[in-house]
């Protein structure tokens, strides 16, 4: 699958306002079959650490919204996708984990100095390709 710049797009998204899961998510909509609009409004919550309690990072949240999507089987009334979907958000939590200096919450890797968000966003967006791509 092409995914032309997602980085690229994602970036920009980030520099014009919109928060680190929104830049993580968009670029994705089409892939995703969403409306942008549907995204933003899906998204806004997790900026910050999930509401600007600068908890668990919202490029990692972005990703892991793209997994759930991309695996999950939708059926309501005997879901059989859970435990995969939990598999590949783990391991996708322990990517992102290992490359932010032990931890994936907002006000660690910032205080630590671990990596900048542009850089939480770059991988968000890497792990939200993997995510399609399995």
């Amino acid at each position: 699958m092409m995914f032309g710049n997602k980085f690229e797009q994602a970036q920009d998204l980030h520099g014009r306002g919109h928060n680190c899961a929104q830049s993580v998510v968009l670029p994705f909509s089409e892939e995703l079959g969403l409306e942008p609009q549907t995204v933003m409004r899906a998204m806004e919550g997790f900026g910050a650490g999930m509401g600007g309690r600068e908890q668990t990072c919202g490029a990692l949240s972005g990703a892991i919204f793209v997994a759930g999507l991309t695996h999950s089987d939708g059926n309501l009334w005997s879901p059989a996708s859970k435990q995969e979907t939990y598999a590949l958000c783990k391991a996708l939590c322990e990517e992102f984990t290992a490359a932010c200096g032990g931890s994936a919450v907002c006000s660690v890797i910032k205080r630590e100095g671990c990596v900048s968000c542009q850089r939480c966003i770059e991988l968000g967006v890497e792990l939200a390709m993997k995510a399609i791509e399995k």
